[in-house]
């Protein structure tokens, strides 16, 4: 399988912002509000992160879109209290707290995505998103 690099002309990367999630102690990533047609509100997508990928759910705030999570299958990201957010191991890991930067590649625009401390360089597998006729029926099976 083809990997493609974070430094790769084709991977467009955007910076996010480690912020609290409402009330809680829950990080998320906020992305800027000038990428937000990057990232579907509300898709489950995939979102490598390490080396591993995840899948997580794009919401809003405001008028931003954010990663509040990486999980193991498309069913744990649309509930999240269900399952271990590795989202959160690897910003405690790295030591990003709120406020701190995080770099998130687009590697394939409404599908796959990846997230890097500063100054890391991150290699992906080259993904291409799947034939809608095909998405629908893995999230008709999937619940």
């Amino acid at each position: 399988m083809d990997r493609v690099s974070s430094e790769n002309p084709s991977v467009e990367t955007v910076t996010g912002t480690v912020r609290r999630y409402g009330g809680t102690s829950r990080p998320q990533i906020e992305l800027p509000t000038d990428a937000a047609d990057a990232f579907p509100e509300g898709e489950v997508v995939q979102v490598t992160i390490d080396g591993s990928a995840y899948r997580t759910r794009i919401e809003r705030s405001g008028d931003s879109p954010v990663l509040r999570g990486a999980y193991e299958t498309p069913r744990l990201a649309r509930e999240p209290g269900e399952g271990e957010d590795f989202l959160r191991g690897w910003l405690d890991d790295e030591g990003l707290d709120v406020g701190r930067s995080v770099l998130v590649d687009i590697v394939e625009s409404g599908y796959a995505y990846g997230v890097r401390a500063p100054g890391e360089t991150a290699y992906y597998d080259a993904t291409e998103k799947p034939k809608d006729s095909l998405a629908d029926i893995a999230r008709n099976l999937d619940g």
